[in-house]
């Protein structure tokens, strides 16, 4: 399957050896420069994936993430040079799919864009009347719908494939995030907060997912 992506980078050089190494790893890669373009771009052109710089001229990444989640479930890999930990957790927290800190080796660019493709294309799930759709990131209960987050989505696949087991904030973390780093329990209990809020709003009120105090969360039906 050819992927088409947005590379979102100021650095004109930089962008172009992007381009290149998803040219040669089978991606169609357009390259925009500025902030501003961004948005009217993904909307006519849907692409399969952004790569989308923090520091831009015109619209920031931060920005520009949120914007999109406006509109779209396309998966976005952040790209920054700052290391610290809030500007990480704040990028997945509007919504971004994975996060890349800048010096980064081009291989490993192409290796997470690949590993974050892989896991949105999971089979899709059903547990009575809760549906999980993988090619459109939706969960459905009783005919509501709502849309969600390809991490969000890898979030609660699991919890619904086991009902009632506790999965460990790391266990969550692992089927989310295939390279096993270190991440911040703050950043799975905010995606753990927005998912409860979506469910809820299929579900008059219902909240399917259980915090277990000292263990993790189970989905509880």
């Amino acid at each position: 399957m050819i992927n088409s992506m947005l590379i979102v980078e100021d650095e004109v050089k930089l962008a172009n050896l992007l381009s290149d190494y998803f040219k040669n790893a089978d991606f169609i890669p357009h390259v925009i420069h500025h902030g501003d373009e961004v948005t009217s771009w993904v909307k006519e052109h849907n692409p399969n994936v952004i790569l989308l710089d923090i520091m831009l001229p015109g619209k920031n990444g931060i920005d520009l993430c949120k914007e999109i989640r406006q509109f779209s479930n396309v998966p976005i890999l952040m790209v920054t040079a700052k290391a610290d930990e809030i500007d990480r957790l704040l990028g997945l927290e509007l919504g971004a799919d994975d996060y890349i800190c800048k010096p980064f080796s081009f291989r490993e660019v192409v290796a997470r864009v690949k590993a974050v493709l892989r896991r949105i294309h999971s089979v899709s799930t059903s547990l009575n009347n809760l549906h999980l759709d993988e090619h459109r990131f939706t969960v459905t209960f009783n005919h509501q719908e709502v849309k969600l987050t390809s991490v969000e989505f890898q979030l609660l696949k699991p919890l619904v494939d086991k009902p009632d087991r506790i999965f460990t904030r790391d266990q969550l973390m692992e089927n989310m995030y295939s390279d096993h780093r270190i991440v911040n329990n703050r950043t799975i209990d905010s995606h753990i907060k927005k998912l409860r809020k979506k469910l809820v709003c299929i579900s008059d009120g219902k909240d399917w997912i259980e915090s277990v105090y000292g263990m993790g969360y189970r989905l509880v039906l």
